[in-house]
């Protein structure tokens, strides 16, 4: 988070992070060779050395990145000390007078790329150099693009960090591009957005190989349970993150999208919460009808085979319906009548209030039921789904009805926005969303563990069903409040790097 507010603070807690993990690794090493290999070609193993590599890349792209930011605009000439040392040898490489420093000219410092980046510098490409009769300071004759390279995009170079400075003073060897920075940046963006993805999955691998499950065939079941659990668990938290106010600049949370003007092109472009979801279920649907019998692929096709593509079929259709819905043009479409009729007596416009012919309050906000009704759905499916066991039943059942009471909340949202809708771009925050998200978050982490090697050991070791329910619990609350501390964090940190920024340019 504090990448993501870009704070310079950013740098000594990552650094911290890779120091700790490395420590880690050197103990897990040791382990490693002391131990047998009790699950041999394990996943958790890779990925754990490939997260390793990325978050290192991602601290050296900070620190590139922050280096970057902080010499976005060059100081004045009068505020760096001159050395007649250091600017001789340089005006002899660049073809200019040796006594050019004598008469009081300035000369190109050792940390001028050569290319104007210093202003009253000397560029190769100018060539023009004058000097006053009375020995003051002359001035070079530079192009506007020259003398202002901050708003050309032209980086600077880091006065006060001599060996970068000489590094990227020779311009042949290193040339500084804006493209360069920009891709920079966008690869450090995205690896923090990916990061916490990766760190769960690193995670879960991390569980499923301590314990020894999924082996052989039961890999099948154990992804399945996985997959589709962590995928409501991050359900979870974007539900949390929207009543935040996560996302608002994109209309998602509960408040009105800002304007292109404010946010930009892009930003204002960005389809709704509910299309994504109705996307996202769409996608689940269309691509989980070819795998629901990959457990038992060759053997016959059993009733539970096809309720779980019957399942699909609704997720599939379901999301359709939902993204048709959130569609404008499909909205359209629907009032042509009402259009129609505008158009064929002009008058009626004059002759009824225009207050009549305005789009109702609630176009302003999506209000779109059919993801939460898909979830809903789903939720009484499986909280009756017969299983091998009864513990296995009472497990499924827990986590249907979590998401059955994901739905329930949902609905309490739309009742709230439909007779107040919102009028502001800050977020609303219904309260209702605060349940809907501690229902998805544990509801995910149940059916994780209600896979089938789990249930096994639960019943080997005498395990009820009720302590899976109590522990989630306990971990959804520290997981929702762990959530909150941290985008404060974000936003105490964002506060401070624009009180930091006004007061620099007020001393400026």
């Amino acid at each position: 988070m504090l990448s993501i507010a870009r704070t310079r603070l950013a740098i000594p807690v990552r650094t911290t992070f890779l120091l700790l993990n490395a420590f880690g690794l050197l103990v897990g090493t040791f382990y490693n060779d002391a131990t047998p290999d009790l699950y041999p070609n394990n996943s958790h193993h890779k990925l754990g050395w490939a997260v390793t590599w990325i978050v290192s890349i991602q601290a050296v792209l900070d620190i590139v990145r922050t280096l970057a930011r902080r010499t976005k605009s060059s100081p004045r000439p009068d505020s760096i000390p001159r050395s007649f040392g250091s600017a001789f040898p340089q005006a002899l490489h660049q073809g200019l007078p040796s006594d050019a420093g004598l008469k009081g000219a300035p000369l190109p410092f050792a940390d001028d790329s050569g290319h104007g980046t210093a202003r009253n510098s000397m560029s190769v490409r100018s060539g023009s150099y004058a000097s006053d009769e009375d020995g003051s300071d002359s001035r070079l004759l530079h192009e506007e693009k020259d003398q202002e390279p901050e708003r050309y995009g032209r980086p600077s170079l880091p006065w006060n960090i001599p060996l970068i400075s000489q590094i990227l003073s020779r311009r042949r060897s290193l040339r500084v591009h804006t493209r360069l920075f920009l891709a920079i940046n966008v690869l450090d963006e995205t690896i923090n957005r990916i990061s916490l993805v990766f760190g769960f999955v690193a995670f879960a691998t991390g569980v499923v190989t301590f314990g020894g499950i999924f082996r052989g065939s039961s890999v099948f079941n154990g992804l399945a349970h996985f997959i589709k659990g962590g995928i409501f668990f991050w359900y979870g938290l974007l539900t949390l993150g929207r009543w935040m106010g996560c996302f608002g600049d994109f209309g998602w949370a509960w408040n009105i999208r800002p304007s292109k003007a404010l946010v930009g092109a892009r930003r204002a472009a960005v389809p709704s919460a509910e299309f994504v979801e109705s996307s996202v279920i769409f996608l689940y649907g269309i691509t989980n009808v070819f795998l629901e019998h990959l457990a038992a692929w060759g053997s016959a096709w059993s009733a539970q085979d096809l309720e779980h593509v019957s399942i699909t079929i609704m997720f599939f259709a379901g999301g359709l319906c939902g993204m048709l819905v959130e569609s404008t043009r499909i909205r359209d479409l629907l009032n042509a009548a009402m259009n129609a009729m505008a158009t064929r007596s002009p008058g009626l416009l004059e002759a009824h209030p225009s207050d009549q012919w305005a789009s109702p309050r609630s176009y302003r906000s999506s209000m779109n039921p059919l993801p939460g009704l898909i979830i809903v759905l789903l939720g009484l499916m499986m909280s009756s789904h017969h299983q091998d066991s009864m513990t296995s039943t009472m497990i499924h059942a827990q986590w249907g009805m979590l998401l059955v009471g994901f739905g329930l909340a949902r609905a309490v949202t739309y009742v709230m926005l439909y007779i107040a809708p919102p009028s502001s771009i800050f977020p609303s925050r219904p309260p209702s969303e605060l349940i809907a998200s501690s229902c998805l978050i544990s509801g995910g982490l149940i059916f994780m563990a209600s896979n089938r090697d789990t249930v096994a050991a639960m019943e080997r070791h005498g395990v009820e069903a009720m302590f899976v329910f109590t522990v989630t619990m306990g971990l959804t609350a520290f997981i929702m409040a762990w959530t909150m501390v941290v985008v404060a964090v974000k936003g105490w940190a964002t506060r401070r790097r624009g009180l930091r920024r006004g007061a620099v340019s007020l001393a400026h």
